[in-house]
């Protein structure tokens, strides 16, 4: 892999890190290493800085994710919507250089790629209520 990814893929890293990290408590800087070590992937900073701020800010994210998908619990949400869905919260509270409907439209992509059938769907809806909810009272 060259090291000029493009912010897709940066965001796909970003995604593999925080659903690797949710079945380990190593460090999403360890998982990159050890990935980067075993399978040739090239470390990307973007990627990094996007996952290792969805981990700092994990409990608020979460929060918001529990409190915007209703009737589903979060122990109930599978691995890949949720690690889809705390990259995309993260960027759309913390990343403002960043729009939030391209926040949103690139979650949806990778749930396409990685989830399950209603995944996509799913993660549009929570995420489209976020963004609502934060755009009404600013979280």
């Amino acid at each position: 892999m060259m090291n000029g990814m493009t912010r897709r893929e940066s965001r796909e890293l970003a995604f593999i890190l925080l659903f690797e990290k949710s079945f380990t408590e190593e460090t999403v800087a360890d998982i990159l290493r050890n990935a980067q070590e075993s399978r040739e992937i090239s470390g990307d900073a973007f990627a990094l800085t996007l996952a290792e701020g969805a981990v700092e800010h994990l409990e608020e994210i979460d929060a918001l994710i529990s409190e915007c998908s209703h009737k589903w619990n979060k122990s109930r949400l599978s691995r890949v919507a949720l690690s889809i869905m705390r990259l995309a919260v993260y960027e759309m509270l913390w990343q403002e250089e960043i729009p939030v409907s391209v926040s949103i439209n690139e979650a949806v992509e990778l749930a396409k790629v990685y989830g399950g059938e209603s995944d996509a769907s799913f993660v549009n809806g929570v995420l489209g209520g976020i963004s609502r909810r934060d755009s009404n009272g600013d979280a």
